[in-house]
């Protein structure tokens, strides 16, 4: 994961998405995220309010610089973050490189 963590999104029109090997191999190195509906998500779990938007504005950070957005789906206290790449109409290393980033926000 420190490896993604520490790439760059690109852009990626006009290339094919990844193959169900390849997503199914970078899951097996991103602990909680799991193929759900043609995207990759995580639940993330906050004790409040105030941790769960905190959280989320950081994530808001993180889809900015890289230029890459995911669904969020913010409740209470848990966030459900989904990524994949409409470009390329699946899911990409991009979404991969976001999910490590993301997972690196929290200790």
């Amino acid at each position: 994961m420190t490896e993604l963590a520490t790439q760059r999104c690109r852009p990626l029109e006009g290339q094919p998405p990844m193959s169900t090997a390849e997503v199914t191999q970078q899951l097996a190195r991103t602990p909680g995220w799991a193929l759900a509906d043609g995207a990759i998500q995580k639940n993330f779990d906050f004790a409040d309010y105030h941790h769960t938007m905190a959280f989320v504005n950081a994530v808001a950070r993180v889809a900015h610089v890289e230029d890459h957005h995911p669904e969020l789906v913010v409740s209470y206290n848990r966030c459900t973050v989904r990524f994949n790449t409409h470009s390329v109409g699946g899911i990409s290393v991009n979404d991969f490189i976001c999910a490590a980033k993301v997972d690196a926000l929290l200790p």
